[in-house]
C-alpha cells in the first residue's frame, strides 16, 4: 500500500530559510502550507515553484503573533490536507531593545511571535500526529539568543522558551512517534542582502569553512530530521554554523 502523502506547515516561508525548507520538502513529496505576514506575492512565487516540483501548496497569510489567526491557519491546513505531519516554527522577530525601556506590549509581541505561535501550532497539530503515530516538530533558536546578548533580552527569553518546549515535548511524545528538535543557525544572510558588506566579510573570514550559510544548508538538515532515518534524533539542539564555537 502506498504511503499517504504527508503535509508540512512552515511559518515564515515566503523568503529565505523558510522558503528553502518549503522547496526541500516539496521536492521530497510533501504537501506544503506556506505562511507569510504581509508579502503574499513572495508566497505565490514559492507556490509556483512547488507546483513545478509536482507538489501541492496552500497559502495562509497571517501574523503568527495573533493566537486566533494561528489557530485558524492550523484548522485550514488540517481541513484541506487531513493533518499536519511536519510543523516548522520558523517565523521570528529579533529587534534590539534596552531592557529598561522595552514596554510590556513590545515584550509580549516578541514572545507571541517567537514562542507562543509555536506553542499554539503544536497544540493544534500534535493530536493528528499522535493519531497517525508519526510527526516532526522543528523550531529555531539562534546563536545570540542562546548566549544572551545585551539589547536582546526578550528575544533571548523567547528562544530559550522554545528550547525548553522542545526538550519537554520530545520526552512527552517520542514514544508515540513524534520527535521534536530545534535548529540553531549561524550566519545566514537574507537572500537580498549584499554579503560584501564589511560585517559579513568579517564573519566569512572567521568561519572555519570559509563561507556563510544558505537556505539549502538548513533544508538538507530538515530533510534528515523529517526522514524515517532521522527518527532517532529527538530533543536536540542542532547547531549549523560551519564550525563557529558556541557554548550552550
Amino acid at each position: 500500500m502506498a504511503q499517504e502523502k504527508r503535509t508540512a506547515l512552515i511559518t515564515g516561508s515566503g523568503k529565505n530559510i523558510g522558503r528553502g525548507i518549503a522547496l526541500h520538502l516539496a521536492k521530497a513529496g510533501y504537501n506544503i502550507v506556506l505562511n507569510g505576514s504581509s508579502d503574499r506575492a513572495a508566497c505565490e512565487e514559492v507556490t509556483a515553484k512547488i507546483s513545478d516540483l509536482g507538489a501541492e501548496a496552500m497559502i495562509e497569510m497571517c501574523n503568527v503573533g495573533d493566537r486566533d489567526k494561528v489557530q485558524a491557519m492550523a484548522k485550514s491546513a488540517i481541513d484541506k490536507f487531513g493533518s499536519v505531519d511536519v510543523l516548522v516554527a520558523n517565523a521570528a522577530v529579533r529587534p534590539n531593545g534596552d531592557f529598561l525601556k522595552t514596554t510590556e506590549e513590545e515584550w509580549n509581541r516578541i514572545m507571541n511571535i517567537n514562542f507562543y505561535s509555536a506553542f499554539h501550532l503544536a497544540r493544534a497539530c500534535v493530536p493528528g500526529m499522535l493519531e497517525k503515530g508519526w510527526g516532526r516538530i522543528i523550531s529555531f533558536t539562534g546563536m545570540n539568543a542562546q548566549q544572551g546578548y545585551a539589547g536582546k533580552s526578550a528575544v533571548s527569553v523567547s528562544k530559550h522558551a522554545l528550547w525548553g518546549l522542545t526538550k519537554s515535548l520530545s520526552k512527552e511524545f517520542g514514544r508515540q512517534g513524534v520527535t521534536c528538535n530545534i535548529i540553531s543557525p549561524g550566519t545566514f544572510p537574507d537572500e537580498d542582502r549584499d554579503i560584501s558588506e564589511p560585517r559579513f566579510q568579517k564573519l566569512l573570514e572567521a568561519n572555519p569553512v570559509g563561507r556563510l550559510g544558505n537556505a539549502d544548508d538548513i533544508g538538507a538538515l530538515v530533510d534528515l530530521l523529517v526522514s524515517d532515518q532521522g527518527g532517532f534524533i529527538n530533543g536536540q539542539m542542532l547547531q549549523i554554523n560551519g564550525g563557529v564555537i558556541n557554548q550552550f
